[in-house]
């Protein structure tokens, strides 16, 4: 074969994607010393499949190393970011992170390297996906390999941090206005660096980025950064606020749970401890949600600190925390008397209720310790925290609280849905079954419009919760909702063919039962071209395919009126 045919044949191999045919052309050296044939094709398995990689890679980072001077520091950095950033980075993001001069104040741009030079610093390793233009790893073995091998970046996060907090004090970054949007042309690196300057130190401070960092909060609040960082999704609510000057940069550290960094403005003694943000968020609210117990503490400890402060919406720090389930930092406050464990947001949810919701046990199990709390306390919609945990499916949760006395397990919240019509309209058989053992827990409860938990369960299809339901001998499957319906007709109207089906094999059950204005549910079937339910309605001899509803209409007419072909021709 000629050159370019073996190369196209390469290439169009189905059992050689691209990054492997990259891996194969970075050994190739390592193939073509076999002596024969047979030995270059185990060889060449071995790379394609996985195996042997551990070598290729190890024989091509020193390749990089060998390289030398700056190139050999180029080729390592950029797998250091590449391997350990917090998301992928932009082809121009990297290029200005590898630009970066530690100790200088001023971003040289002409220090920042071409993707050319920088993917041949690399030997191969690296690759640019066209379409998301990101860097990435040439193959995902890569990275396990990268992340195994301590050895290759002893001190990865420390050195990002110091490099994200070298680029945020340069003058170039310093003389950008915070009212400028957070993404400027000539500075790309600027949104990673305000975004995960934090994380990076967090994992690994450095004696030089902690010096960095008390640099860039000493004026936090008129950086752009930190209206970078209060505009992203992460720090929800921010991004109508204009300036963020009240945005300190010991909420900054709080937010990013630095304790050392922290401590050092403490020290200061420049910070009110309890200064609000524009949400009216404190420092320790910032801590306390994002669930960063080493701030919390430092926090509690200091003299003065209000560890209830809502902001502007209500929340407190104990809201937030047992929102999130961060149950080590729930326990912290609530050492604290002055919490108020029962204190709700604006939309009346206390931290109980929130922890239900997001089924937290341990936080559930905190709060419930405090005797002044109130495991049964209804939001501004009625929703108690136990029909919060049915709704969820939080089967421990809800065992936890049906162990309290207080708790109503049948209280009606909006509508009059109880947490039984709320484990049973999000199919959580389990929390079901829990709810069906109590005597106190009426199978049968109807909401304002009438509506039962089978009729619920039937709407939605849950197959296996009807089941559930149906083995309770009290539940009636004749009940009419307020339009006359049973819990057939809305498995009917919804299409659930397998909820008919289960229905149907029920004693007692009435196949034609018309509503309040005649509607049968195989007439709702016709309506709405459900050819399989109307099949399986048709088998019952009870079933009047002709029978008219109060308007005169029959199943037949309606599927004609909707053109359902299918279920005309059945008709």
């Amino acid at each position: 074969m000629g050159g370019e045919n073996s190369e196209n044949a390469i290439l169009h191999c189905p059992l050689i994607d691209v990054s492997r045919f990259l891996l194969v052309a970075l050994n190739i050296d390592a193939i073509l010393q076999e002596p024969t044939i047979y030995r270059r094709r185990e060889r060449l398995s071995e790379i394609t499949s996985g195996l042997g990689l551990r070598d290729a890679y190890g024989a091509t980072i020193e390749r990089i190393r060998s390289l030398g001077g700056g190139k050999s520091r180029l080729g390592m950095e950029a797998l250091m970011w590449i391997s350990h950033a917090e998301r992928p980075l932009r082809a121009n993001e990297l290029c200005h992170a590898l630009a970066v001069e530690l100790g200088s104040k001023e971003f040289n741009v002409e220090n920042v390297p071409s993707m050319p030079t920088l993917i041949s610093c690399c030997q191969g390793l690296i690759t640019v996906d066209k379409e998301a233009l990101t860097v990435r790893l040439i193959h995902f073995t890569l990275r396990e390999y990268l992340s195994a091998r301590d050895d290759i970046f002893t001190r990865a996060h420390s050195a990002m941090a110091e490099i994200c907090l070298t680029y945020l004090n340069s003058k170039q970054v310093q003389a950008l206005s915070a009212a400028l949007p957070s993404y400027v042309r000539n500075t790309p690196f600027l949104e990673y660096c305000s975004l995960y300057w934090g994380v990076h130190a967090k994992r690994e401070l450095s004696d030089y980025s902690k010096l960095l960092a008390l640099e860039l909060l000493h004026n936090y609040g008129g950086h752009i950064s930190a209206k970078t960082l209060l505009s992203q999704a992460r720090y929800p609510g921010y991004g109508m606020l204009g300036t963020s000057s009240h945005f300190s940069g010991l909420h900054c550290a709080s937010f990013f749970g630095i304790v050392d960094v922290v401590a050092a403005l403490i020290d200061m003694d420049s910070y009110d401890i309890n200064e609000r943000d524009r949400l009216g968020r404190t420092p320790l609210a910032c801590a306390a949600e994002n669930g960063h117990v080493g701030v919390v503490n430092i926090l509690l400890l200091q003299a003065g600190v209000n560890p209830d402060k809502p902001d502007i919406r209500s929340d407190t720090p104990l809201l937030r925390a047992s929102s999130r389930g961060h149950e080590e930092v729930v326990k912290r406050l609530l050492a604290r008397e002055e919490v108020n464990v029962n204190n709700p947001d604006r939309y009346g949810c206390t931290p109980l209720s929130l922890a239900a919701q997001g089924g937290y046990e341990g936080v559930v199990k905190a709060l419930l310790e405090r005797d002044e709390v109130n495991p049964d306390q209804p939001n501004n919609y009625r929703d108690t925290p136990l029909s919060c945990a049915a709704q969820g499916g939080h089967e421990a949760v809800v065992k936890t609280l049906l162990e309290r006395r207080e708790v109503n397990p049948d209280k009606p919240a909006k509508w009059g849905r109880t947490p039984l019509m709320a484990a049973a309209e999000g199919g959580h058989g389990e929390v079901v079954k829990i709810l069906l053992r109590r005597a106190d827990v009426n199978p049968n409860m109807q909401d304002y419009y009438g509506i039962t938990p089978l009729m619920i369960t039937a709407d939605n299809g849950h197959v296996d919760v009807v089941r559930i339901l149906l083995a309770k001998e009290e539940v009636n499957l004749e009940i009419l909702d307020n339009d006359g319906d049973t819990a057939l007709s809305c498995a009917a109207f919804s299409g659930r063919a397998g909820v008919v089906k289960i229905l149907l094999e029920q004693e007692g059950v009435n196949p034609d039962r018309p509503n309040n204005t005649g509607r049968t549910p195989l007439s709702y079937a016709a309506w709405q071209g459900y050819e399989k339910v109307v099949k399986i309605l048709l088998k019952r001899e009870e079933v009047n395919p002709n029978r008219p509803d109060n308007h005169g209409q029959t199943p037949l007419m309606y599927a004609a009126e909707r053109g359902h072909q299918k279920v005309i021709g059945l008709l």
